[in-house]
């Protein structure tokens, strides 16, 4: 009983910031004299601190001591992998980042990706001014999906030996704290949740848009993950091929292809090379949207049939989940300003089902974000366990 009293009042100092004895009594109808004895122990774990005091007003007596819930009591790292970058976080028990630190990924195995991946995180904490047995638990943010049975990740094609069934006991080994290891778009769609687009939705997914092409779905809160990890996972939906003029048949031929292989970055510039665009001024689809933007007219054609194949994956998760909102984001979905009116004016050709769809507020830094929430939650648990026994 006593641990269940602490964990209430934690659970209320955490909603209301700052606040005093008087008033947890009241919002969480547990008795003075236990609110009392409950924030001692509290304090003395280390979970809980006094942060001042509010007076009462002219001959009310004592001031009220206010406290709040020590946010340093643990420190978290997300890890964000991809195929060209590494980035890394820490931040506290509040989800308040204390550090950062991005870097090219320049691994060609995966041990050597493990590796660099811990450099960095511990680089973070180390500029932060953290000494690293204070870091709770990581959250690796990853391509592909995790088997929650056997701790591998599958379908990781852009990172080379991703899926060795040793990696989570490398990265456990490297990182030496508490570790999950989730796919990236789910991270993404907790990040926009908890911060970003997705604030106050019931429903909504993320749809990313990049090397490859995945989805987070995220209901009350919770990310959805399906029966084996691979919800979302719509850059498996068949494509089947729309005509351009001079495009190269999709992956598939005439049967078609993985939605993945029609709209990713790389998708992107082969469409743009099959419609007259020169191979030596455009070698990227950042090249694509700036010269779109540019107006040019080549260019802004392959923007609209990029949004036609995504208004498509808008449409199949409109028709299956009927999320409220879609938010678009990823290398290819950042280009919002570009992207969201034809796939608007598309969807409305496609389908009666036509959700709400934004760009993400949080750009590159959705993953690390959910990661961050993700590794909080689970280190505010982690702390207040281990310090009450």
């Amino acid at each position: 009983m006593r641990s269940f009293n602490e964990r209430v009042l934690l659970d209320a100092l955490r909603a209301a910031g700052t606040t005093s004895r008087a008033e947890l009594a009241r919002t969480t109808g547990l008795s003075k004299p236990t609110v009392s004895a409950a924030l001692a122990n509290l304090e003395r774990a280390g979970l809980v601190r006094q942060t001042g005091e509010m007076s009462r007003g002219l001959g009310r007596g004592r001031a009220a001591v206010l406290y709040e819930a020590d946010p340093t009591a643990g420190h978290v790292i997300g890890i964000d992998v991809g195929r060209g970058w590494l980035r890394a976080a820490a931040a506290d028990l509040d989800g308040r980042v204390v550090g950062r630190r991005d870097a090219p990924n320049t691994a060609r195995t995966a041990g050597a990706m493990v590796h660099a991946a811990a450099e960095l995180a511990r680089a973070v904490a180390a500029e932060a001014g953290l000494d690293w047995s204070r870091v709770v638990h990581t959250v690796v943010g990853s391509p592909g999906v995790t088997d929650p049975g056997t701790h591998r990740v599958r379908y990781a094609v852009n990172l080379p030996g991703w899926g060795r069934s040793d990696l989570f006991d490398r990265l456990r080994a490297e990182l030496g704290t508490g570790l999950d290891v989730v796919n990236d778009a789910n991270l993404a769609a907790l990040g926009e949740y908890a911060v970003g687009a997705g604030q106050g939705s019931r429903l909504f997914a993320y749809l990313w848009i990049g090397t490859g092409l995945g989805a987070g779905l995220v209901a009350d809160g919770k990310v959805f993950r399906g029966g084996h990890g691979a919800a979302g996972e719509i850059g498996y939906l068949p494509m089947f091929p729309l005509p351009v003029d001079g495009e190269p048949p999709a992956p598939g031929s005439a049967r078609g292809g993985p939605l993945e292989g029609a709209v990713s970055a790389d998708a992107v510039v082969r469409l743009a090379h099959a419609m007259g665009m020169r191979e030596d001024l455009v070698a990227t689809a950042k090249d694509v949207f700036a010269a779109a933007r540019a107006g040019d007219a080549v260019a802004v054609r392959v923007v609209d049939h990029e949004a036609a194949r995504l208004a498509h994956a808008v449409a199949a998760l409109a028709a299956v989940i009927d999320p409220e909102l879609v938010v678009i984001g990823g290398a290819v979905g950042r280009n919002g300003d570009l992207l969201l009116a034809p796939i608007r004016t598309h969807l409305r050709d496609l389908t009666p089902l036509r959700p709400r769809v934004v760009a993400s507020a949080l750009g590159d830094d959705a993953v690390l974000l959910g990661a961050i929430a993700t590794a909080a939650e689970t280190a505010r648990d982690h702390v207040f366990d281990t310090r009450q026994g």
